[in-house]
C-alpha cells in the first residue's frame, strides 16, 4: 500500500548536510548515502506500520548502511518524514524536533 509522502524541511536539511559530510570523504559516498535514505523511505511509503512506535505517534527506521535513523509519523495515509539524524548524536535533538 503506497501512502503520500511529507518531507519536512529540517528533514531534508539533515539529508543535504550528510551528503555533503560523505561526499567530502569520497566522492561518490554522499549519493550511496542517499541511495540508502531513498530506499529507506520507499520502504516506509510501502509498509508505514512495519516500525515500532517510539513516545506518542512518532517511528524510528534505521538506515542500511549507514548509521542514521529516519523519525516519521504515519497518519491519514501521509508518512511524514521528521528529521534523519546519525544514530550518536544526542537522542535529545530529535525529541526536541519532535515533541
Amino acid at each position: 500500500m503506497a501512502v503520500e509522502l511529507v518531507i519536512a524541511p529540517e528533514a531534508e536539511q539533515d539529508i543535504d548536510e550528510a551528503y555533503g559530510w560523505y561526499e567530502a570523504r569520497r566522492a561518490g559516498l554522499g549519493e550511496e548515502f542517499l541511495g540508502c535514505v531513498d530506499a529507506c523511505i520507499q520502504t516506509l511509503c510501502r509498509m508505514p506500520e512495519m516500525h515500532a512506535t517510539l513516545d506518542e505517534d512518532y517511528r524510528r527506521a534505521l538506515v542500511r548502511r549507514f548509521p542514521y535513523a529516519i523519525f516519521y509519523e504515519y497518519a491519514t495515509g501521509a508518512v511524514t518524514v521528521y528529521g534523519v539524524f546519525h544514530t550518536s548524536r544526542d537522542p535529545e535533538k530529535w525529541r526536541q524536533r519532535l515533541f
